[in-house]
């Protein structure tokens, strides 16, 4: 059977009546996590072994009882008798494992399990001993009620019949409302390469508006938390979001996957030691995220360590005094200098090289002293008084305090670097009383970090997953590729929808800044998400946004484009909220961040507010341009591009981003010239 209709079949029955079966077995399964709990609180081990294997079991009953109301299985594969592996067997596949037993056959396979591969790659040219394919068409909203599943489509692969499937194109066209889904039932063969890729691989992905980029990392965290289950727990997997908004959007997918606990931040809670209270003019930030200030404050760092000046160590023990010439401790300094470790090991290596001479000195002496010497010897106030001398503790806030405040350090330490411009526009205007009482920028963050960097190592992660990193300035990436330094990368962007002063034109550099420059770029240029005459208005725009992104397209035929000429701005932008109400789904209204409260206030008073009675609560929003990337809406509302591209130095890209928001229906709404 190719399709099926509303009718029901004794296919549709059947399969009904697994999902049954399927929701008793998952009942279990959760009551049992829940039982594995009390029992294992009482196991006989050590205290250690037992809180960590309590940990594990209520994490595990905690994410079962956690999982999101849904269809339990989308798809089912049906092998050929000849196929090597899994002859003649048949397998639900689904959003995770669904047994019985443990030592069961599974009744669901999860998504990510090496046999679902073939429900994604499978094609009528390769089959990989697939007989038929089966997808599942579910109402919409489902939360797993077996009477819901209301259609399916067979492939016979193995017959060599290919076709487009309704429900995938349905499920891809379903009005979007509400947090963003997951698509594991969607997954195409391209996005599904990237999902799979091996952990030890740093992928960049340069997706066009509507190609899944972000379901994309989202799906492939998901994909490396099931297969590399331990290690990922050892060593932690982040996902990195531009903002707050943008997280909760996409706060549901894992969940929804089976992955609950993920931790999901942006940059600046990341990196945040202190508030971020003040705020840099736009020429300063723009200097303060160049890559030139890593070396800047390299400099400014190691500055503090000098020879100049040292005098001979001497230290008391008794009736002796071992010495270090003062000659041999600056070579001790200038040898660890030149090892460029971490500045605060550097200086506890010098400590260590020093009291190894002086042991060595006593030894000779009086033989093997005992660990409680060294010990004693190490915090002995002269050691301790020549150590900060030559290389003095350093804390971040005050090496860039004295940066930012002081003419003369900063020459010193730019010299040949920035010119007296720049360095006059990083000097604040009205310094602080000390750095305690600094009002901190967000780019000031970023370069506390950077310093903190040089000073110790920071904590890092096995796997991060960076969205919208085409708007990362080199020092932010700098950032991310400490945190990365022995973990890899999920990559995802837009070089057209970059709209920061920093923002890269070529993934060649921003990766260098990531620390990842091998890494291999894959473009995603086919959408399921943006309609065909959406991205072609949007396409138009491309030729001016001086970046090297191929044209997207799109699966799309289904949206609808409307120009609307206005004289009354206001009045015609009200008419197209009206207008978009009365059909289906979530409503965009989209204007530069200067017009966002004089339209707000127009759909009030015509009663279309959030309150309004006409606005159906949370479907209509007003949303100032800075605030929409990652969003998108069924229904946009594109308040006058003009100002919007005017807005700003990147004003053309961020209309790009504006126009390409809409999943069904743009209404452009325009009094001036369009700027396309």
């Amino acid at each position: 059977m190719t399709s099926l209709e509303p009718a029901l079949t004794d296919t549709l029955h059947s399969e009904r009546a697994y999902h049954d079966t399927c929701r008793t077995a998952l009942t279990a399964m959760v009551e049992g996590a829940a039982e594995q709990v009390v029992v294992g609180e009482d196991v006989s081990a050590s205290g250690a072994d037992a809180e960590v294997l309590g940990y594990r079991l209520r994490s595990r009953a905690k994410a079962m009882r956690e999982l999101p109301p849904g269809p339990l299985f989308f798809g089912r594969l049906d092998f050929s008798a000849d196929d090597p592996g899994h002859g003649g067997q048949h397998y639900h596949v689904g959003r995770l494992r669904i047994t019985e037993d443990p030592a069961a056959p599974p009744l669901v396979v999860d998504w990510r399990a090496p046999v679902s591969r073939a429900f994604y790659q499978a094609s009528a040219r390769d089959p990989r001993g697939v007989e038929i394919r089966r997808r599942f068409g579910w109402a919409p909203g489902s939360r797993g009620e077996s009477a819901d599943l209301t259609g399916l489509e067979d492939e016979h692969l193995g017959r060599g019949e290919s076709r487009t499937s309704d429900i995938v194109a349905r499920e891809i066209e379903r009005p979007r409302v509400g947090p963003m889904r997951d698509i594991a039932a969607t997954i195409q063969p391209e996005q599904d390469d990237l999902v799979r890729a091996a952990l030890t691989d740093s992928v960049c992905v340069q997706g066009a508006p509507g190609t899944g980029k972000t379901a994309v990392g989202l799906h492939r965290a998901a994909y490396l938390l099931y297969t590399h289950p331990k290690r990922l727990q050892r060593s932690g997997l982040l996902i990195l979001g531009p903002n707050r908004t943008f997280l909760h959007y996409i706060a549901e997918v894992l969940p929804a996957l089976g992955e609950s606990g993920v931790r999901q931040s942006t940059l600046l809670e990341e990196i945040a030691r202190h508030p971020a209270t003040g705020t840099d003019p736009v020429a300063t930030a723009t200097v303060k995220h160049d890559p030139r200030m890593a070396e800047v404050l390299r400099r400014a760092l190691y500055a503090r360590v000098t020879t100049d000046g040292v005098t001979d160590l001497a230290v008391p023990d008794g009736s002796y005094r071992w010495r270090v010439p003062a000659g041999e401790l600056a070579d001790l300094v200038a040898e660890v200098r030149a090892e460029e470790p971490p500045y605060a090991i550097g200086r506890e290596r010098v400590r260590t090289r020093v009291v190894r001479r002086l042991r060595e000195q006593a030894e000779r002496r009086s033989g093997v002293l005992p660990a409680s010497w060294v010990r004693r010897v190490e915090r002995a106030r002269p050691l301790t008084a020549h150590l900060d001398a030559v290389w003095p503790k350093a804390r971040p806030e005050e090496i860039l305090a004295e940066l930012l405040t002081d003419a003369a350090v900063l020459a010193r330490a730019a010299d040949g670097l920035l010119d007296p411009d720049e360095q006059a526009a990083l000097l604040w205007p009205r310094p602080p009383r000390s750095f305690r009482s600094a009002r901190w920028s967000a780019a000031d963050l970023v370069l506390l970090d950077e310093l903190a960097g040089l000073v110790e190592h920071p904590e890092g992660c096995g796997h991060i997953v960076v969205d919208e990193a085409q708007d990362l300035s080199p020092m932010e990436c700098r950032a991310i590729a400490r945190r990365a330094a022995f973990g890899s990368l999920t990559v995802l962007g837009d070089l057209a929808q970059g709209t920061t002063p920093w923002a890269a034109r070529d993934w060649s550099v921003q990766l260098r800044h990531l620390g990842r420059p091998d890494a291999v770029v894959v473009p995603l240029t086919t959408g399921f998400r943006v309609p065909a005459a959406v991205v072609e208005l949007a396409n138009r725009l491309l030729a001016r946004l001086g970046v090297a992104v191929p044209a997207a397209t799109s699966l799309r035929t289904d949206g609808e484009l409307t120009l609307r000429p206005a004289e009354d701005l206001l009045g015609t932008t009200v008419a197209a909220v009206r207008d978009a109400l009365a059909r289906e789904g979530s409503v965009g209204v989209i204007t530069a961040d200067a017009d966002a409260d004089r339209v707000r206030a127009a759909l009030a008073e015509a009663g279309l507010g959030p309150a309004g009675p006409d606005a159906l609560g949370a479907r209509l929003t007003v949303v100032p341009a800075s605030m929409v990337k990652g969003l998108e809406y069924d229904h946009v509302v594109a308040v006058e591009p003009a100002a919007v591209a005017e807005a700003e130095d990147r004003g053309l890209h961020r209309l790009y981003v504006v126009l390409t928001r809409a999943v069904s229906r743009l209404d452009v709404v325009h009094a001036r010239p369009l700027p396309f």
